[in-house]
């Protein structure tokens, strides 16, 4: 699938008659990511190589996407999660719905945010980045607009208007397809429950900088304050891959300050090595326990955050030795962009 919207996007970004390109999901999701239990197939039939061709087709499109010249367009409607958040995120205009549910919850399957989420996770507001990548917390629409994850937001019911407005414009002008957006949006608040409604205690807790301290610091906030929910996030931290924590981490405190190409890189390294099991074998551990098998009880390895030592987490990011880096046309994006 994204082999063949990078092969489109590139021959409408080249076709002077098109204006702008709208993507939306053809069912009740946008897109859920369901590629990891294909990845896991093939890796458990010895195919890493095709592993590695998903991994590097996909942040091509993604860069693609994120220096688009034309205006995009992405219409967020139902379960956005993971890749699916990945493949529209990096566009122009975001719209999320009151049927939007975000998540990027890797790091329960053992793996990491990816497909650019080190990117416009790292850029929320606060440590709120750090708060999703590590958590796999749900958003819904009006909490993706409220941390401008989502540049806009309408009721599910105003979609066909939506789309109307736009198939009647005879202009490319970026402000008028915004226009076009908000011209039927709501003005909506986050409920008093909403995870944004905490972003002082989660900048208290999630600024540390390592795991171990970050738990400590809610189990803390949670004895002064008698908070449920700072009760329960320590349990559920506790339930994901340490590993992919600690590696998780690392790649959204280095995404705060890097482009998306270097964010992208990254990544592609970091897929490459979670794959290999060269370290961990956590990664098809987490897929066979909650969705091969789904008998949920992955056996982690490392077992423990005490026993992930900073040597492991190193030998993710560094540039690949073995394997070619992924290699993406900065140079001339970058150019065309100048140009523009």
């Amino acid at each position: 699938m994204v082999d063949r919207l990078k092969r489109l996007y590139e021959s409408w970004e080249a076709n002077p008659n098109i204006g702008f390109v709208l993507m939306k999901g053809s069912g009740k999701a946008f897109c859920s990511g369901g590629d990891v239990v294909t990845l896991y197939h093939l890796l458990t039939e010895g195919n890493i190589e095709e592993c590695k061709v998903f991994f590097d087709t996909l942040y091509k499109f993604v860069y693609l996407q994120g220096t688009y010249l034309k205006s995009h367009l992405a219409i967020l409607d139902g379960v956005t999660m993971a890749s699916g958040a990945g493949i529209s995120l990096t566009g122009m205009f975001r719209l999320a719905t009151d049927k939007t549910v975000f998540s990027h919850p890797e790091v329960q399957i053992g793996f990491h945010p990816d497909a650019g989420a080190s990117f416009y996770l790292s850029h929320l507001p606060g440590y709120l980045g750090e708060y999703l990548s590590l958590m796999g917390d749900k958003l819904n629409g009006v909490e993706m607009f409220a941390c401008h994850l989502a540049t806009h937001y309408s009721l599910n019911a105003r979609l066909a208007l939506i789309e109307e407005r736009l198939g009647r414009l005879t202009t490319d002008d970026p402000s008028v397809i915004e226009t076009s957006f908000s011209q039927y949006g709501d003005l909506v608040y986050p409920d008093r429950r909403s995870i944004i409604h905490k972003i002082e205690v989660i900048d208290k807790c999630f600024s540390h900088d390592a795991v171990e301290e970050i738990i400590h610091a809610l189990e803390i906030e949670a004895a002064d304050s008698y908070d449920e929910w700072c009760a329960m996030t320590p349990k559920k931290l506790r339930e994901a891959s340490p590993l992919s924590l600690k590696v998780t981490l690392r790649s959204i405190r280095e995404g705060r300050f890097q482009t998306l190409d270097q964010c992208l890189t990254r990544e592609y390294r970091i897929s490459l090595h979670g794959v290999s099991g060269e370290v961990s074998k956590d990664f098809c551990e987490g897929v066979r326990a909650w969705l091969v098998d789904k008998d949920f009880a992955p056996k982690w390895d490392p077992p423990s955050l005490e026993e992930v030592t900073k040597e492991m987490v190193d030998f993710y990011v560094p540039p690949l030795i073995s394997e070619p880096e992924l290699e993406l046309p900065t140079a001339s994006r970058t150019l065309c962009m100048t140009d523009v």
